[in-house]
């Protein structure tokens, strides 16, 4: 029996990990590509990333950020950070120079971990004048101390005076840049740790890039929370996440649709080589999923698929066992009795069962969000205790919630969201674009893929030519994600009275006649 007193007190401080290399230290915290870390080397080296950032003057209360792929650092560096009191910014690798640039500076980080690989990050932190520590990973690079060889004289006990750190990710916004989502106090997550994982048996896959809120949180800190073992993927392989699940025998997993297409995409014949009867608990999220594909995995896997729908932001957090799913197919949860939810109409009247309108989700009374740096922002997202962030759906008679869509601006592709308005920034920049309006279009493996609507410049005309120098302009400034898979040309976008570009009606003509609602 673990000390559930003695783990509580070291998770108010940020030190868990301490407790878990007082228990076993040499036991697995994390595996990645290059080898595998214990519970005790991780702490040791959480002490000594946090004496180092001391020592370069980035001390409690700094941001703080990282650029890197799925790899043992992660840990280690959300490990430093929940003692040493920083706020931490996990920055998307895909990002482009400008792109990071931002971030940086807009979460005003005093510290930048980033991997040599990525070329646009590093000289992003070159260029910015308000670091005072760059940290490369992985290699050596101009201008930056590599993170080994600065941590190997470094003390790696315990430090005396840790403070508690949290995160702030940043969301896509629809004026086209990202948002940085902060909250006054730090989570804890013990309660969820402890309630889901056994330290003694259980093994944490995180297969998702660790930029993303759900994999670093889920994923790698309350794994570590309840003492067991990630094993990070730096890329998505069906094959090698089978292989992975076999050899490490995976128990947990966190995984968007777009992977159970792809799992599911191997024949039938081919995944029963796999023994994966280690798996006991699959949680899902982020963008809506298929209901013959979640039935399709239920029915290979069994009941283990466990769906939630939350927000970055917070509110209510719903969840789905593969029971309740069965039932109620399409439903993401029931409605939550901690935190109050409403649908609205146009005219902020509450809908009844079964008509879809807005979501309203009550903010956290001790914990509310805001938008860094953004209080315009903030306050056009609230609306007294509630909060609406462009999602619509409707409950049943039941009280589960179905989502029908996003508000007109949003594009969920592969369980990542996508604002039109920053792609439409960059595309106005050829000399060629008069207007642009990007929609989502139906794509069968992604959900939706990015496409642009185009309304050309006197004296030019559609061509493929004209199209790649479009995209190519899209591309020097855009992580590749985010740049549309194809271009089509109107004469004239639909504007309203006030000047907005009606999204809506660009987006309808490639919907027709398909389940989504907005």
């Amino acid at each position: 029996m673990i000390d559930i007193a003695a783990l509580t007190e070291a998770d108010r401080k940020g030190m868990f990990p301490a407790f878990w290399a007082k228990v076993k230290p040499g036991a697995p915290a994390v595996y990645d590509r290059f080898g595998m870390r214990s519970f005790g080397q991780v702490n040791a080296n959480a002490n000594r990333i946090v004496r180092l950032l001391r020592e370069l003057g980035v001390v409690a209360g700094a941001h703080i950020a990282f650029l890197t792929s799925n790899r043992c650092e992660v840990m280690e560096i959300l490990a430093a950070n929940m003692r040493g009191g920083y706020r931490l910014t996990p920055i998307n690798w895909h990002f482009t120079e400008s792109e990071v640039a931002f971030i940086l500076d807009d979460c005003d980080a005093e510290a930048l971990f980033v991997e040599t690989r990525f070329e646009a990050a590093l000289a992003a932190a070159r260029a910015s004048n308000r670091l005072r520590a760059r940290i490369a990973i992985g290699g050596t690079a101009e201008g930056f101390l590599t993170l080994d060889a600065a941590l190997a004289h470094i003390d790696g006990s315990d430090i005396e005076d840790p403070v508690l750190g949290g995160t702030m990710f940043y969301t896509s916004g629809t004026t086209g840049r990202p948002k940085g989502v902060m909250r006054p106090k730090p989570l804890f997550l013990l309660d969820g740790a402890l309630a889901n994982y056994d330290h003694q048996t259980d093994v944490q896959l995180c297969a998702g890039p660790t930029y993303h809120g759900a994999p670093l949180t889920v994923e790698t800190r309350t794994a570590m929370t309840g003492g067991c073992p990630v094993v990070f993927l730096d890329r998505w392989d069906s094959h090698e996440v089978l292989r992975t699940i076999e050899q490490k025998r995976i128990t947990h997993a966190h995984l968007v649709p777009i992977m159970f297409q792809r799992l599911l995409a191997i024949p039938a014949e081919e995944r029963a080589r796999y023994d994966v009867s280690s798996l006991k608990h699959i949680v899902h999220g982020a963008a809506p999923c298929p209901p013959e594909v979640k039935r399709a995995m239920i029915d290979w896997l069994g009941p283990i698929l466990n769906e939630y729908y939350s927000a970055s932001e917070g509110g209510a957090r719903f969840s789905l066992t593969s029971q309740e799913w069965l039932a109620k197919p399409g439903s993401v949860g029931k409605r939550p009795a901690d935190l109050q939810v409403r649908i609205l109409d146009d005219e902020d009247q509450e809908c009844p069962p079964g008509v879809p309108g807005r979501i309203f989700h009550q903010r956290s009374g001790d914990n509310p969000f805001i938008y860094y740096k953004d209080p315009d922002k903030t306050d056009q997202v609230y609306a007294g205790e509630f909060f609406h962030l462009g999602d619509i759906g409707y409950f049943d008679e039941d009280d589960y919630l179905y989502l029908t869509g996003r508000s007109a601006e949003c594009i969920i592709s592969g369980g990542v969201n996508i604002y039109p308005q920053e792609i439409d920034n960059e595309l106005l920049k050829h000399p060629a674009v008069e207007d642009s309006a990007t929609v989502g279009a139906p794509n069968a493996e992604w959900g939706e893929e990015v496409r642009a609507v185009i309304q050309l410049r006197p004296g030019f005309d559609p061509s493929d030519a004209l199209v790649q120098e479009i995209l190519a302009t899209a591309r020097r400034g855009l992580a590749s994600y985010k740049v549309p898979r194809a271009v089509d040309f109107v004469a004239e976008l639909p504007r309203n009275a006030a000047g907005k570009i009606q999204r809506g009606k660009v987006r309808a003509p490639y919907w027709a006649g398909r389940d989504r609602q907005i």
